[in-house]
């Protein structure tokens, strides 16, 4: 099948959308199928990535809020490229418009949009988290979800990848909605990967000795991910039992974070860890994971923290949602029951078989490409 991705938001500066498209690309081969992306750039070029597998840059105006991005603003040149490429199948991700490129485009192909972002999660509902319910916010914003519905109507299939949105969206009247879970790097995290060394290491570092709680946390700083909340939970709970919390991350809310840190001895701030290998050893040697954000369409961090055999504290929304359980899954933006949920975790790791598998992202894209052949299957005998 030659499939197309409309890719409104791919950057090769970093991600998570370039880490999805480039394991994509990856395997694309492997499942037999031969992908392209159509990303936004600075000029034309065609980049081969793999045996079947390709980014083709069209020239476009940079993203205003993010320079590192460039936009698709002319749904011309993108038709003339699907026109040239005569795919089988094409893919959209922005729900702004990208998705209305490849909803126009003429072709008689099928389609499918995928839920990377959700921007009421991600910003609405947090702007407006003290003034309203998240119930009269959406229907402030219906015209959004009018737009999710169009979704519904004009792609064979909207895919998300955490229950919990997948519930939402089906309640709000979209339809066409499956969920497809992503899943971690295969053969990188790992319970083997536990260090006691590593772990009275960063003790150390929060100036506490081994027998103390290690919580980290992991991720791009915005304010989205609530890591302030987070500090503030740790801190709280750290006056009832020692705790640690060690930070890793970079971005735009690290100096309000420097600020909710306050001095605390006990919360260090790290730079990110770019070795694969280390932050598996570093997932692993932690105590339990601790999760803020409650926006996010999958929770990648979260999936490699179970996959490391530790636990997950987590808000009860979001893609973080399917990866704890009661007592650690706390209600959102919450940072009082953040605390109950910190405190619920036992005084002593002690490592357990994890309560359901971590999905690889080869299931992942096994599972995309049969759901893509399936549906292009049914429209053939619907057309005969």
């Amino acid at each position: 099948m030659r499939i197309v991705d409309v890719c409104g938001f791919y950057t090769p500066y970093g991600g998570g959308i370039r880490t999805y498209v480039e394991q994509k690309l990856a395997l694309a081969d492997r499942f037999g199928h031969d992908v392209t992306i159509l990303a936004p750039d600075a000029e034309y070029g065609v980049r081969e990535v793999g045996p079947g597998a390709r980014i083709i840059g069209l020239p476009s105006p940079r993203f205003p809020l993010d320079r590192k991005y460039f936009a698709f603003t002319d749904a011309a040149p993108v038709h003339a490229e699907l026109d040239r490429l005569k795919p089988d199948f094409v893919e959209a991700s922005s729900p702004w418009r990208s998705a209305s490129i490849a909803m126009s485009w003429p072709g008689d192909v099928p389609r499918a949009f995928i839920m990377h972002s959700e921007p009421l999660s991600a910003h609405v509902y947090r702007w407006f988290e003290r003034l309203a319910s998240t119930d009269a916010v959406d229907r402030q914003f219906d015209w959004f979800w009018e737009r999710l519905r169009e979704f519904g109507r004009n792609f064979d299939a909207v895919v998300c990848a955490n229950s919990n949105l997948a519930a939402r969206m089906q309640g709000g009247g979209v339809g066409n909605v499956f969920n497809l879970p992503m899943g971690v790097e295969p053969g990188v995290f790992d319970p083997a990967h536990r260090d006691e060394a590593l772990r009275a290491e960063l003790l150390a570092e929060c100036d506490l000795g081994p027998d103390a709680t290690l919580l980290v946390t992991a991720g791009r700083l915005a304010n989205e991910k609530r890591v302030p909340m987070l500090v503030e939970a740790a801190t709280l709970a750290g006056h009832e039992r020692p705790i640690g919390l060690a930070i890793f991350g970079e971005g735009r809310a690290r100096d309000k974070i420097v600020r909710a840190i306050a001095g605390n001895p006990h919360i260090r701030l790290f730079k990110p860890v770019r070795d694969r290998a280390r932050f598996a050893a570093i997932l692993a040697s932690a105590d339990a994971l601790l999760h803020g954000c409650e926006a996010e369409t999958y929770g990648m961090t979260t999936a490699e923290a179970r996959a490391s055999g530790i636990p997950v504290i987590a808000p009860d929304r979001g893609g973080a949602s399917d990866f704890t359980d009661p007592p650690l899954r706390y209600r959102a933006a919450d940072a009082d029951d953040a605390v109950r949920a910190i405190l619920a975790l036992p005084r002593r790791f002690v490592p357990a078989p994890p309560t359901h598998r971590v999905r690889s992202m080869v299931d992942h894209f096994e599972a995309l490409f049969a759901l893509y052949a399936r549906i292009a299957q049914d429209r053939g005998v619907r057309a005969a």
